[in-house]
């Protein structure tokens, strides 16, 4: 089967399963998934699942992808902050349908290939930073929109939710252990913030940058 019927029997699939947003679904349509995983897993680039990608982190199912940014309720006018680039792939769907987006990846090597990645596809609306992703970016909040793909054990930290502009959405995997996993939309109000659970999912945990260990040094005697 070529590249072109794989994609068209997913986009078929991802519309089954009720991804409605045309503009979703015409961006995951063009962009080119199979850029965005290993070399030994090109075959199924256009499959519905994950797949991983290298240091325990796995490219999304498209259909998690796909609802996701549907939840976002996004438009072209919009500042994201994204929490976990991974591959880059989701960084890429929300830089087709926003105005910038900010991603943060605590694994180098994850983050050094997805610049490759945004570089060679000509994704100049996305500015990357490695560090701990619990923290958000501070010196670019308030964000009218923020994507979290890790999952928070509990709750998500404040630091995260407090980056929302009043009028945002917050979209976030929350839950103590893989089976209990639940997305959740967070939207901020002057009021304060309202949480809608939306559907179980199943993501990596949600964990800060570990701290350096300091190096012993030899005394001299």
């Amino acid at each position: 089967m070529s590249i072109d019927a794989r994609k068209i029997r997913l986009i078929m699939q991802l519309r089954r399963s009720g991804v409605t947003d045309t503009a979703v679904l015409a961006v995951i349509e063009r962009l080119p998934r199979e850029a965005f995983v290993p070399p030994s897993f090109l075959d199924q680039a256009y499959e519905d699942m994950a797949l991983p990608i290298g240091s325990g982190q796995t490219i999304s199912q498209p259909l998690v992808v796909a609802m996701m940014t549907q939840a976002l309720e996004l438009h072209n006018r919009l500042k994201v902050l994204e929490i976990g680039t991974g591959s880059g792939y989701q960084a890429a769907v929300l830089s087709r349908l926003t105005r910038r987006v900010y991603t943060i990846e605590r694994h180098r090597p994850l983050l050094h290939d997805a610049e490759a990645r945004f570089h060679q596809l000509g994704l100049h609306n996305i500015t990357t930073r490695a560090g701990d992703g619990t923290k958000g970016w501070p010196e670019q909040a308030p964000f009218d929109r923020i994507l979290v793909t890790a999952a928070a054990d509990g709750d998500i930290p404040k630091e995260l939710t407090d980056q929302l502009a009043v009028g945002g959405v917050m979209v976030a995997p929350m839950g103590n252990t893989r089976r209990d996993q639940r997305v959740y939309r967070i939207r901020r109000t002057e009021a304060g913030l309202h949480r809608e659970e939306l559907w179980p999912v199943r993501f990596v945990p949600l964990l800060p940058e570990p701290v350096p260990v300091p190096v012993a040094r030899a005394r001299s005697l």
